[in-house]
Parts: C-alpha cells; sequence; structure tokens
C-alpha cells in the first residue's frame, strides 16, 4: 500500500500528549498562558524599538526581528496544539500538516542565523565602538536580516518536499503535537539513512557555523569587555551580552539535540517536552530577558508611559 492513499494525504493524527488525559488538561492551561505571554511580551518589544527614538539603533533592529520571527514561530504550532489539548479531534489536514513543517523549519533556520548576526553587531558595538555606526549601516542591517530570513526559507524549501513525499505505507499518526521533521521522519516505511544524513549536514550548517561565529565574537567581546577600566562599563556590556548569550544557549542546546540526531531512539515523550520547550518556552522567555536585564527598554517603557498617560 503506497503512502500517497487518500486518507492519510487528506489528514494526519497528531497523537501529542493523547496517552495522558490529565497532562492534556494542565498543558492547556500552561500553553495558552506561555503563548499569550509570547504575543504580549514580544508585541511590547517590536512597539517600544519602533516607537522609543533612543531605540532606533541595529541592536533594537535586530531585536525587533527576534520578536516578530518569536510570534510567527509560536504562531505556526501552538494554536493547531491548544485546538487539539482542548478537544478530542487530534487530526490536521495534509495541508495544514505541510504549511506547520515548511514554517517551523523557515522560522528556525532564520533564528541560528539572526543571532548569529546579533553576535556580530555585538561585537562590533563593544570590540570596534568607534566605527559602529560606520559598519552597522541600514543598509548592512537589512542585507543581513534579509540573508537570515532568506537561508532559512532556502533550507525549508530543500527539506519539506523531501520530508513530505516519504513513503508512509498509509501510516498517518504523527507521534508528536507538531508535524515536525524527525517525527515525520519516523513514520517513513522505508530506509531513511540518506534524508537522515542530509538533515544532518544542513543541521550543522544552520547550527554549528553559526553558533561557532557566536562564541568566537564572545571570545573577543569577553576579552575587551575585561580591558575596561570602569566598573560600570563593564557591567553594561556584560549586561547586554548576557541577555544574548541566555537565549542563545536556550535555543541551540534544545537544536542540537533535537536536529542533530533525528533518527534517535530516546525517548519520544523526551523529544515533545523539548520542543515544547524551544516552541513556546523560549520565545516568552526572549523579552523578558533582554527587558530586565537591559536599562535602555526599561527607560524607554517608562517614557512611553508617561507620554500615554500625559
Amino acid at each position: 500500500q503506497d503512502g500517497g492513499n487518500e486518507s492519510s494525504l487528506e489528514r494526519f493524527i497528531l497523537l501529542g500528549f493523547s496517552d495522558r488525559p490529565r497532562l492534556e488538561l494542565v498543558l492547556f492551561v500552561v500553553v495558552l498562558i506561555f503563548y499569550l505571554l509570547t504575543l504580549v511580551g514580544n508585541a511590547i518589544i517590536i512597539l517600544v524599538s519602533r516607537l522609543d527614538l533612543h531605540l532606533q539603533t541595529p541592536m533594537y533592529f535586530f531585536l525587533t526581528n527576534l520578536s516578530f520571527l518569536d510570534i510567527c514561530f509560536t504562531t505556526s504550532s501552538v494554536p493547531q496544539l491548544l485546538f487539539n489539548l482542548g478537544g478530542s479531534d487530534k487530526s490536521i489536514s495534509y495541508t495544514g500538516c505541510a504549511i506547520q513543517l515548511f514554517m517551523f523549519l523557515a522560522l528556525g533556520g532564520t533564528e541560528c542565523i539572526l543571532l548569529a548576526v546579533m553576535a556580530y553587531d555585538r561585537f562590533t558595538a563593544i570590540c570596534k565602538p568607534l566605527h559602529y555606526m560606520v559598519v552597522m549601516h541600514p543598509q548592512l542591517c537589512l542585507q543581513l536580516v534579509a540573508i537570515a530570513w532568506l537561508s532559512g526559507i532556502a533550507n525549508s524549501l530543500a527539506m519539506s518536499p523531501v520530508t513530505l513525499t516519504l513513503p508512509r505505507c498509509g501510516w498517518h499518526e504523527v507521534d508528536h503535537f507538531l508535524c515536525e521533521m524527525p517525527a515525520m521522519i519516523k513514520m517513513a516505511c522505508v530506509d531513511t539513512t540518506l534524508i537522515e544524513s542530509t538533515v544532518f549536514v544542513l543541521a550543522s550548517c544552520f547550527t554549528l557555523l553559526p553558533l561557532s561565529l557566536i562564541l568566537v565574537s564572545y571570545g573577543y567581546i569577553t576579552r575587551t569587555v575585561l580591558r575596561i577600566k570602569s566598573a560600570a562599563g563593564r557591567r553594561k556590556a556584560f549586561n547586554t551580552c548576557g541577555s544574548h548569550l541566555t537565549v542563545v544557549s536556550f535555543f541551540y542546546g534544545n537544536i542540537i539535540y533535537m536536529y542533530m540526531q533525528p533518527g534517535n531512539n530516546s525517548s519520544q515523550d523526551q523529544g515533545k517536552f523539548l520542543t515544547l520547550f524551544y516552541n513556546l518556552l523560549t520565545p516568552s522567555l526572549n523579552p523578558l530577558i533582554y527587558t530586565l536585564r537591559n536599562k535602555e527598554v526599561k527607560g524607554a517603557l517608562r517614557r512611553l508611559v508617561r507620554r500615554e498617560r500625559g
């Protein structure tokens, strides 16, 4: 029986956490809260960065892109997850599954590159402060962001069709809460060694290369910061960079675990919770990480509140 039969093409069943009905109710509430936090928190960062003249700098241009990316990233899968958690229907259409897979891969790939771009921005600001505004001119910022988005989309265009066209021999149950590549590969009824190798190579390009650039950038940043004589200057530099490094460690840690070993036999439940963390917790924490550790954003928020009251 071929994997392209009509029933499997029309609907997929997202098993998710259906074997734990009590957990589903708890997860519904938790996921809804974190999704709303993600939307509100990232929307505030976008608004503050666009409305406050003090934040019209390359760093906040990249941060605005990251916030927009996080809103899109969670929205690509969380509404469907909430629908499935809240009722007995666990199905998703073939088209819905294809869109979800494409968006998840494209936005995840884009964020990998964007975090490396943000590290380069911090490197230039701290290691070459006198040349910062000359080097990080608006045209370069736009080009770097365009490269990040186009790279993510190209990655998804390469991998989504291959994953979706794998023969499934009538199997249409996805042992996950979203149409995610490793779970889709495991559904195949053919040898997937070649596609797993391709995933490994692409995952290496999208994680290890940007991560290497980030670590090199922060090596130089640390060396420069330690030379700053002013304690206040050192603290400001470490606060700004600490925010970025916290986001990087959350994001890349999960990606490396999930995509550098796509055919691994580790606990499927563990994979689901890691994906939930990567897809929901990290985007909801980003606004908190950047605002709580950043006096400029807190100052901008206060100015906006005062302006509204006035």
